[in-house]
């Protein structure tokens, strides 16, 4: 079997899609099926062209035995509607001048959001004579809408058409959630829908293995403070106030403190927030490779992972959570619905607090800082949870007896 897989985020960006679709591509060619990928010139999140890709170098490459391509994307710093309609049609137009010279491929797997890349794809499926595979890792533009990132009515109509069209088209539908593969079908009953989770190397993401590090050394932390770590993108859905409102209640405790460590559009009036406040517990890193992790996640002490407190994320599991319980590190959530029933519920693998709730993000953050016993029980459980349930092998090997 051959599958092309048509994505605007791949490594060497570091993001939860580009790690799950890398993984994924890895396992698919060792299970036998011949892999490549079409993607833009890496940009993320700094909207600059890395280097080594700038001036139209490594336009082709190969990571870790996978054929990358890559075409030519506008990026900006601008976070403008129109700079942002510009980032994510430059590529549609590209990769699909890019894509029509290439081979025939049995399945083309097609990442959305951005859900404009649905008009490439279902073209070069065409032209590529390919099934298409319409991968949903989040419900745009119902998210967008709902999170107030989009509010015109036109733009939305045009949207949700578009992800119609797709669904309608689509040869398999497959949803990163258990909540959007329910969401699409109850919304289009006649289409198959299949679960595509996220999952984590446990091989990789292995504590056994890991040795701490000097994170806490390289960044002022004692081996007597208590971390609460967030690690990824630093965007809009999170709410990521409530951890700043939690840590302003605890700033009398001084072995509790909050680590956010990444980049993304709301870093900035994070920090304008925490300078308001004059939080003294709560520190901005900078985002690191992937390599990096696993020594910094053996050297924190819980995972924090918030959410807006909306319906629509009642059906999401960030991707954050997986590695920092394979490294046997708790979770604190703030995420209800699906990752609660998951990870707190069933896997016992940590604490819940309502989302935006400071109060109770407090209270449990406290309770989890002084009982030693219960975090280190929790993050055994963690890790037996998500090796049974989410290991990145066996899902790949499921979605390949799918395919065939």
């Amino acid at each position: 079997m051959k599958l092309l897989i048509l994505t605007q985020y791949y490594p060497p960006e570091i993001g939860a899609p580009q790690n799950r679709l890398h993984e994924l591509a890895v396992r698919l060619k060792a299970a036998g099926m011949e892999i490549d990928v079409l993607t833009a010139l890496p940009n993320y999140p700094r909207m600059e062209i890395m280097n080594g890709y700038e001036n139209r170098k490594n336009r082709y490459e190969e990571i870790d035995g996978i054929p990358v391509h890559r075409s030519w994307i506008y990026v900006t710093k601008s976070k403008g509607i129109f700079s942002r309609l510009l980032i994510y049609f430059s590529f549609v137009w590209s990769s699909y001048w890019k894509g029509r010279k290439m081979k025939k491929y049995d399945y083309l797997l097609v990442e959305s959001p951005p859900l404009f890349l649905a008009y490439s794809a279902l073209r070069l499926a065409k032209k590529l004579n390919a099934k298409l595979i319409f991968n949903v890792s989040d419900l745009w533009p119902e998210s967008a809408e709902k999170l107030g990132i989009v509010t015109n009515k036109i733009a939305l109509n045009l949207a949700y058409k578009l992800e119609a069209k797709c669904y309608r088209q689509a040869f398999l539908i497959t949803g990163q959630t258990q909540g959007i593969v329910d969401d699409i079908c109850s919304r289009f009953p006649d289409k198959k829908v299949y679960w595509l989770p996220n999952g984590v190397d446990v091989t990789f993401y292995n504590p056994s293995q890991i040795q701490p590090g000097n994170f806490r050394e390289r960044n002022s932390f004692s081996e007597e403070e208590i971390l609460f770590f967030y690690g990824g993108i630093i965007g809009h859905a999170q709410g990521f106030e409530v951890i700043l409102n939690a840590a302003n209640l605890l700033r009398e405790n001084s072995k509790i403190q909050f680590i956010l460590q990444g980049s993304g559009p709301e870093k900035e009036m994070l920090l304008e927030l925490k300078k308001t406040l004059k939080l003294n517990n709560v520190h901005f890193l900078e985002p690191v490779s992937k390599k990096e992790m696993p020594s910094i996640l053996k050297s924190i002490d819980v995972a924090l992972v918030p959410l807006k407190n909306l319906p629509l994320f009642k059906g999401a599991i960030p991707s954050k959570v997986f590695e920092s319980l394979a490294m046997e590190v708790p979770l604190l959530l703030g995420v209800d619905g699906e990752a609660r029933n998951h990870f707190i519920e069933k896997g016992k693998a940590g604490l819940f607090f309502q989302p935006e709730n400071a109060d109770e993000l407090a209270k449990q953050a406290l309770f989890l800082a002084v009982n030693l016993g219960e975090r280190l029980e929790m993050g055994k459980n963690a890790r037996r949870y998500v090796t049974e349930n989410f290991d990145r092998e066996k899902i790949a090997n499921d979605f390949m007896r799918q395919l065939e």
